[in-house]
């Protein structure tokens, strides 16, 4: 068992910093989380509806605007972002002379 051990440590060892900063952020993210979810529980319930709608509205439209949104929801923004502006027609917009 003390075999197993000790090779588990050298594999940690070995671990580049880039990987112990992820985990890190990771980590402060899930008590940051934690800690946020029970403050907002305090809340009046009305008042965090609004917070919650307003983040999640804004990341939506980010989403739609930049045409980053996770894999899974690919097929349903895909179907809407039609109705609203995107960062490449914008572009390709201001790459063209305009009309006289």
């Amino acid at each position: 068992m003390l075999l197993l051990a000790v090779t588990a440590v050298e594999k940690i060892q070995t671990l580049p910093p880039a990987i112990w900063l992820k985990i890190i952020i990771a980590i402060t993210a899930f008590i940051l989380t934690i800690f946020l979810f029970r403050r907002v529980m305090k809340m009046n319930k009305i008042i965090a509806a609004v917070i919650v709608f307003v983040v999640g509205t804004v990341v939506f439209f980010s989403w739609v605007y930049n045409r980053n949104e996770p894999a899974f929801l690919t097929p349903f923004v895909s179907r809407i972002a039609p109705f609203f502006p995107s960062a490449n027609s914008y572009a390709s917009k201001q790459g063209s002379q305009p009309k006289p």
